[in-house]
């Protein structure tokens, strides 16, 4: 396919009217800043997960078990710690606390719930106002409230799990309590379930309750919603990567009008991006944190690419339109080679089970059509205009000279790949074979994990972000998170299990089946005897017919069975319990009775996937449509699609990246076999990051599950580079000549790109969160194992490849050896070999 007429037809644009194509940049530049305004973002780890089956479970009950106003509620927890928070002093703080927060209207409480009720209620069964429980716990002396203590652990399972795993009920002690406060929302203002929900409504509630709270004899804090930190993240991360990009720039380009040059191209690249995101109406959410610094490395690799290959041709001798358009005649092709293979690699992520994910490999393939687009159109268009203008005006000039040349210490160093590609390729491909597939078998260990502190903060911020400026300067401690800590150390962790069962529930054997379901529970299931500690409408029921005489008679009456579950006339055993003050249904009833909501207590320190496992376990003992749901099963039906979107997307991207390469070097090149040759590098590369995961402790999650179709993305430029740069030259020189000219002249531009990346993605270290600081790690060393690959490993495979063309100059001492001919790897021929594939 005739393809060079349209190279030559760009390159004549950009050399002839250079001035016409920054003016139609700029303007669609303006185009893009207006959609910065439509910006929106998401936080949190529902974004996630709302796909999800087991979630969408969460949003049936909330719908259909909700409150019939729609009201949503938040709520919030004190944490209260004492010597001990049993004693009558403790008991009066958190007392009058609570009195203090529900007598507040702007707090809009709807209930609370503490340790210090449940004590108050059981000295006096009549306190039901906070006024006459807080008498009631006044007039006590200390041995009557250690008698009240032990009498309502006894009789209230609950009771003990609200105090830290220290509390002894013997001698009514424990040094801390959590107690909850549920606020009011109006319509459409909160969340109140499912992981992530939780909506800071009302506003301020944590520094409105913090004023309020009564610390005479105890220490009470207030824990709210989890931080959001990807503000803050943003306004670290992105002038970290833009001063450590401008430091490798200076040191690449070496003269200032070039580098501004850059970050002009840069600015331009973020402005499309970003108003891209806008005008799409994508939520900005923490993983397109990651976007803009691989963007802004993978320009500043085409840039230098750009420069220093436009150098090369100007020490020469050559003019700048003449210089630009060689350069651009070559670099062009192996931009579009590089952004096919990258766009592919992103846009595997479409099949990633998350939303977010989905979103980014989007973003992050657009970013890279626009990178390629300003970098290979407007900044050799700007560089023409300048170098002209540097001719009729004294604009300074510092260094024009290439980054790189074979006498210069980094050419020494980056021959080295030449030096064993000439003397035993074979035997080093051999070995680097070998190394990669132990590799290979020790990456196959890598765990996955999902949970909500891939999302949060560490507690305490490290000292040197202290020194920022105070308008992104983060807080020294993250409360939310420290107070979480706190909780996982002293409390025994109880989950919840939320089964959703879809059956008619008038038909007599429907509470029957609930009932049945949770008789010898499974390990991870809370139980007392052979029953499962449940709440659902039998609860309900149970608990009417023994403070209701006549509404017992009328649930023996209906029992067949005599195991106090009414099995006939359910429709009269709802509407009795319904007629009664008190009684609200519609938690575990739906309007139509068709529905039912089961939970189920569970241990908090089990395994999801044993938890998830034990569901799934009593949803085939109930009759009708039951899914189970709740954070653990949430959780781990995330981790499962995490591991398959992983693999789904490495293999889209291998094939698609290898097909686009084999087309590409046919038609470029009349040789499809240097697509494969492309592909070898990154192999490695995937399997040295892999293994790397798995030797730092680093488990696959929804955050960095997009990292190997980045990895080949990303990686995949260094190949194509040297590739590329090596066909043009193999057509003009012989085998090693045109390796000498490929590794030392785009080995340069390699080496300030791969500084450029690594430090400019590295920076998402500083990331708050700490699995976007994995996340950058890993991209930063899938960047250098791509590097390393390209440059040592590249070589001997492209020997390897010429001798399996025909090129007898290519020369294999092992193979030679083994078959008894020459092995002579002087490589000084200075034939022109002709290739064929």
């Amino acid at each position: 396919m005739d393809y060079q007429w349209l190279i030559d037809r760009v390159d004549g644009i950009i050399v002839n009217r250079s001035k016409t194509v920054i003016l139609a940049f700029l303007l669609l530049t303006v185009v893009f800043i207006g959609g910065l305004g439509s910006i929106s973002t998401e936080s949190g780890q529902q974004q996630f997960i709302e796909d999800l089956p087991s979630f969408q479970a969460i949003e049936d009950i909330n719908e259909d078990f909700g409150s019939s106003f729609s009201q949503e509620t938040t709520s919030t927890t004190l944490i209260q710690e004492s010597t001990n928070v049993l004693s009558k002093g403790a008991l009066i703080d958190m007392l009058e606390t609570r009195q203090r927060i529900a007598d507040s209207g702007a707090l809009r409480v709807t209930g609370t719930s503490t340790v210090a009720e449940t004590v108050a209620t059981t000295l006096d069964p009549d306190a039901s106002t906070p006024e006459a429980q807080l008498r009631a716990v006044q007039r006590a002396s200390p041995t009557q409230i250690d008698k009240a203590v032990r009498t309502a652990a006894e009789r209230n399972p609950g009771f003990s799990s609200q105090l830290s795993e220290d509390f002894n009920r013997q001698s009514a002690s424990a040094s801390s309590t959590r107690a909850s406060v549920t606020h009011r929302a109006g319509p459409g203002e909160g969340s109140s379930a499912g992981p992530g929900g939780a909506s800071e409504y009302p506003p301020n509630k944590e520094e409105r309750i913090e004023r309020l709270v009564a610390d005479d004899s105890s220490t009470i804090w207030v824990q709210g919603t989890p931080p959001d930190t990807t503000g803050i993240t943003t306004s670290v991360v992105l002038p970290s990567a833009l001063v450590l990009i401008m430091l490798f720039l200076a040191v690449a380009y070496r003269d200032l009008v070039d580098v501004l040059i850059g970050l002009l191209a840069i600015v331009m690249t973020l402005l499309w991006t970003f108003g891209f995101i806008g005008l799409v109406g994508i939520p900005f959410a923490v993983l397109l944190i990651a976007v803009p610094p691989i963007l802004i490395a993978i320009g500043i690799d085409f840039g230098i690419h750009s420069i220093n290959r436009y150098r090369e041709e100007r020490v020469t001798g050559k003019g700048i339109s003449e210089s630009m358009m060689l350069t651009t005649d070559q670099v062009s092709v192996a931009f579009f080679i590089v952004v096919g293979t990258s766009a592919i690699g992103f846009l595997s992520n479409v099949v990633s089970a998350f939303p977010p994910t989905r979103d980014f490999g989007i973003v992050a393939a657009a970013g890279i059509v626009f990178t390629f687009l300003i970098f290979g159109i407007f900044v050799p268009a700007l560089k023409v205009t300048v170098d002209r203008a540097r001719e009729k005006y004294p604009i300074p000039t510092i260094s024009q000279t290439p980054f790189g040349s074979d006498a210069s210490a980094l050419g020494r160093g980056l021959a080295a790949g030449i030096g064993v590609a000439k003397r035993a390729p074979v035997a080093f491909l051999l070995v680097a074979l070998v190394l990669t597939a132990g590799g290979a078998v020790y990456a196959t260990g890598v765990g996955t994990g999902f949970s909500p502190d891939d999302f949060n903060p560490d507690a305490e911020t490290p000292e040197y972000l202290q020194y920022l400026p105070e308008s992104i300067r983060p807080p020294e401690e993250f409360e939310y998170v420290r107070l979480n800590d706190y909780l996982d150390e002293n409390f025994q962790q109880d989950g919840q299990v939320l089964m959703y069962v879809e059956t008619p529930m008038e038909r007599g054997s429907a509470l029957e089946s609930i009932h049945r379901a949770g008789e010898d529970p499974p390990s991870t299931f809370r139980s007392t005897g052979r029953q499962a500690d449940t709440q659902s409408i039998i609860t309900l029921i149970e608990s009417r017919a023994e403070a209701d005489p006549e509404f017992r008679r009328l649930v023996e009456r209906n029992d067949r069975n005599n195991n106090g579950i009414p099995d006939r006339n359910l429709e009269l055993i709802y509407d009795e319990l319904e007629s009664a003050d008190g009684i609200d249904t519609s938690r575990f009833l739906d309007e139509s009775r068709r529905s039912t909501q089961v939970i189920y207590t569970v241990d908090g320190d089990a395994g999801d996937e044993e938890v998830t496992d034990d569901a799934y376990a009593v949803a085939g003992d109930l009759r009708g449509e039951a899914q189970p749901t709740g954070s653990g099963v949430i959780f781990d039906e995330a981790i499962s699609l995490v591991f398959e979107s992983v693999i789904q997307s490495l293999v889209l991207t291998l094939v698609g990246a290898a097909l686009f390469l084999i087309v590409a070097y046919w038609i470029i090149e009349g040789a499809p076999s240097l697509g494969v040759v492309n592909i070898v590098p990154i192999g490695v590369t995937v399997v040295a990051l892999v293994a790397s995961m798995r030797a730092l402790d680093i488990s696959f999650n929804a955050i960095n599950g997009t990292i190997l179709a980045i990895a080949v993305g990303i990686g995949i430029d260094y190949s194509v580079h040297i590739v590329h740069r090596f066909a043009d030259e193999y057509a003009e020189r012989d085998l090693y000549s045109a390796l000498q000219r490929t590794v030392i002249g785009t080995g340069g531009a390699l080496t300030g790109s791969m500084l450029t990346t690594v430090f400019g993605i590295g920076v998402l270290v500083l990331a708050l969160n700490p699995a976007l600081g994995a996340f950058g790690a890993l991209i930063s060393l899938s960047v250098l194992y791509a590097y390393l690959a390209s440059l040592f490993v590249l070589p001997s495979v492209l020997v390897v490849w010429a001798r399996l063309a025909g090129d007898d100059d290519a020369t294999l001492p092992v193979v030679g050896a083994l078959g008894g001919t020459d092995g002579d790897a002087s490589g000084d021929s200075t034939t022109t070999p002709r290739r064929e594939d």
